[in-house]
């Protein structure tokens, strides 16, 4: 009952004040918190030895069947009072100990048999909790019936003292490093405390701040039992025993009308501390829960309430760490680029283990360096305040180039292989500016990218053109090189050095680039992901031979100009995929050489339509004789085209939305909007219905079509084929004969005529033919095939009877 009190507490308090309308009222959360363990208590010395290896307790993340413990009672030698000191083995909830699994020492006697628990780790056991016991007649025996009486409720005590202990180190650690932060050089707490948050896992008032120097350290010392973040690597069991009611016993409790701020995954754990011993307390004996701060062997143990000698006489208990397999931590390298290994006082930045700042569970850390056949190992110290590992030793001065290197150590009693790094140090080798340029733009900012053998190691660059050096901004980029952006807006044609410093070179090494005047002006470069053409803007674009944009060489298809503006249309060469989402950089080779760099931004994908289908619609009766197209690519002029499409995945139709159709050159276009000639059948599909006339009388040829939505419009995409039929009257053939005569109007319109069928050599009609009448060969089965000048590739029949 004990175990969920306050859950279902705040769960029916909840539920009253919902179903009654009222608004919350705060409730005094921090009235029923256990008071904090800041009375120190008696101490412990432990070792762990498993095969040959011996470890100090504080090395030992978790236990395992077989290992050998060694337990003594730590006290001063002018200690009177005479504790027990009992331990015993728990084999969970459901299942009481064996009685030899409870031992018991006599710390006051002189014999180390005596005063010293020596125990190996059963099988099947799976924690192990101490117990300090006043020593009284029966204490002994009232611990082992309370244990194996009630064996759920000290594994529960056993999970929640381990989590508190080890929150409460995390805590120590982050108090401990503000105030050593505070008396050093309080000047710097605004850098250091968040890092120090980030690497423990704990809250930070980001409010302190702000204030005065001198009340900083303070301000973030506030209410300190609340600063406990839950860590990812030993997440509170809690909330996995007692289940949703306490997660929204937490959600609620960070509300303000709930008590912000007097609640923490610490404070809960110490909470059900409190409630776990309140259930099983009696006259005789009251359990008093420790928290265990371990260092090296020796465990201090810290209590919050002072001891009772008399009735009821407290026992003291702590918890050993788990049995259970060995979980080390998922320790990430917090950097994706490489590390400069020259620069002193190299830090490893790492995340995702604040227990690896606040225990020495991971020891013997140490960086092992892989130099082609060559390994070095340097010793590592973790750094909360640095956000990681230092590397503590100093780096081989002859180390050149890329090395791989990797965190490595023990984990308790097993190997620990951590993350990998790229460290670079400076060598020989020339400096270049990244992708082949080699000459700049005056009258402009120019971004370029410099490569070298240690981009990481680059302290700073300088650009140099004649007068004194002007500082540049550096940064290293996801390519590795380091990019940046030399200002030329106030510039002159001529030579511009660059001078890039590097961590441990005394001499800057330089790239000479030439400033030229602008040739070509580059306003912008136009492209949607997954295109594969461009439309490039500026002057002089006419100058253009190609450009490459993220694998992409784009070449010029086509120049317009609109007032002083030149917009060049590009199309990549080749077949494949069109260019992915981000912001390349564009280096536009000139036809006189000369390669210049443009940064672009590669806009979201155009929406897309596909063509369903499409069905001819005669506008009225036609004079002459009959003519047959095949297929339906063919538009005849005296026909309508209706065509229905349907949107690609991710693009949404409206009834602001229209249909652009044009001719391949772009002399001819038409709009279809929302109406008769454009409905829509739903959000994804919609029917055209496009009439020939609204091109004009001179169009003629392939035509294509594209979505308009807003400002962006999709690609361009076949339609059909436009042709101007002609008006065939009248066919007439003599008996017999092998020729006819075919009279009509448009003749000209008329590419060639032949059988249907046949080898017969076919009857080419002249170019600007103005006659009324043809020599045809004679049709058969009372059918001619005629070839558009319009649409060759789309045969026509003429049924001439």
């Amino acid at each position: 009952m004990m175990a969920k009190s306050f859950p279902s507490r705040l769960l029916r308090a909840v539920a009253v004040m919902a179903l009654a309308g009222a608004s919350f009222a705060p409730l005094p959360l921090h009235a029923a918190d256990p008071a904090p363990f800041d009375l120190p208590g008696p101490g412990l010395r432990i070792s762990v030895s498993r095969g040959e290896v011996t470890l100090p307790i504080d090395r030992v993340p978790s236990l395992a069947e077989g290992d050998r413990l060694v337990i003594r009672a730590d006290f001063p030698e002018d200690q009177r009072a005479r504790f027990l000191l009992v331990s015993t083995f728990l084999q969970g909830a459901t299942n009481p100990p064996p009685k030899d699994w409870i031992r018991t020492a006599e710390p006051w006697k002189k014999k180390e048999k005596d005063r010293q628990l020596d125990l190996v780790v059963p099988k099947g056991a799976r924690q192990l909790v101490l117990f300090l016991v006043p020593a009284t007649g029966g204490a002994a025996g009232a611990i082992a019936d309370a244990v194996r009486g009630r064996p759920g409720e000290f594994v529960r005590a056993s999970q929640d003292l381990n989590q508190a202990s080890l929150d409460r180190a995390r805590l120590d650690g982050f108090l401990a490093a503000i105030r050593a932060q505070e008396n050093s050089h309080p000047e710097y707490l605004r850098s250091v405390a968040p890092t120090l948050a980030r690497s423990l896992s704990m809250k930070l008032n980001e409010e302190c701040l702000g204030k005065v120097i001198e009340l900083q350290a303070a301000c973030l010392l506030e209410h300190r039992d609340t600063l406990v973040l839950a860590d990812v690597h030993t997440s509170s069991l809690t909330e996995t025993l007692s289940g949703a009611p306490v997660d929204l016993a937490m959600q609620l409790s960070s509300t303000r009308e709930a008590g912000m701020g007097y609640y923490s995954p610490y404070i809960g754990v110490i909470r059900d501390i409190a409630r776990v011993f309140g259930a099983f307390s009696n006259p005789q004996l009251d359990y008093l829960p420790s928290l265990s701060l371990r260092h090296g062997e020796g465990v201090s143990l810290l209590l919050n309430a002072a001891p009772s000698f008399d009735k009821p006489r407290s026992v003291l208990v702590t918890a050993m760490p788990a049995i259970e397999a060995n979980s080390p931590p998922r320790l990430r390298a917090a950097v994706d680029g490489p590390l400069c290994g020259a620069r002193p006082g190299l830090v490893l930045p790492v995340d995702g283990a604040p227990l690896i700042y606040a225990t020495d569970y991971l020891h013997d850390a140490r960086l092992r360096l892989t130099a082609g056949s060559r390994t070095i190992e340097l010793p590592l110290v973790p750094r909360a305040d640095r956000g990681g590992y230092v590397v503590a030793g100093a780096m081989p001065a002859d180390l050149k180039g890329k090395v791989e290197a990797q965190i490595l150590g023990q984990w308790g009693f097993d190997r620990f292989e951590g993350p990998r790094f790229v460290l670079q140090f400076p060598a020989e080798g020339d400096w270049a500016a990244a992708g082949g340029v080699s000459s700049l733009v005056t009258r402009r900012d120019n971004p370029i990218a410099l490569t070298g053998p240690a981009p990481a190691c680059v302290t700073s660059v300088a650009m140099r053109t004649g007068s004194g050096p002007q500082p540049l901004a550096a940064k290293l980029n996801d390519d590795g090189d380091v990019a940046v952006t030399v200002p030329l807006k106030d510039s002159r044609p001529g030579e511009v050095v660059l001078e890039i410093r590097q961590q441990g070179v005394a001499e800057p090494a330089t790239v000479s680039l030439r400033a030229r005047a602008q040739a070509s002006r580059l306003d912008g470069l136009a492209i949607h992901a997954g295109d594969r053409s461009a439309l490039l803007s500026g002057q002089r674009l006419d100058q253009v031979a190609r450009v490459e944009l993220a694998g992409l060489t784009l070449l010029p298809a086509g120049l317009t100009r609109e007032g002083d503006v030149d917009r060049l249309q590009l199309d990549a060469e080749g077949t494949g995929e069109g260019i992915a989402p981000g912001s390349p950089t564009a280096r536009i080779t000139l036809q006189d050489g000369r390669v210049l760099s443009l940064p672009v931004t590669v806009a979201a994908p155009r929406p897309g339509v596909t063509l369903i289908e499409r069905s001819l619609a005669p506008k009225q009766a036609r004079r002459g004789l009959a003519l047959e197209t095949k297929g339906q690519a063919l538009l005849p002029d005296s026909a309508r085209l209706v065509f229905s499409l349907r949107a690609a995945p991710g693009t949404r139709l409206s009834p602001a939305d229209s249909i652009e159709v044009a001719t391949v050159d772009g002399e001819s276009h038409a709009t279809l909007s929302n109406g008769p000639e454009l409905r829509f059948q739903g959000r994804d599909v919609l029917v055209a219905t496009l009439d020939p006339a609204v091109l004009g009388s001179s169009a003629f040829g392939p035509l294509r079509f594209r979505l308009h939505q807003g400002d962006v419009t999709s690609g361009w995409q076949p339609l059909a084929v436009l042709a101007r039929l002609p008006t065939i009257t009248h066919v007439q053939c003599d008996k017999g004969a092998a020729r006819c005569r075919m009279e009509g109007e448009g003749l000209f319109l008329i590419d060639s005529i032949a059988p249907v069928s046949g080898n017969a050599q076919p009857v080419r009609v002249p170019e600007g033919f103005t006659g009324a009448s043809l020599r045809v060969p004679a049709p058969q089965g009372g059918r001619l095939q005629l070839r558009l000048r319009d649409a060759p590739d789309e045969p026509v029949v003429l049924v001439t009877g």
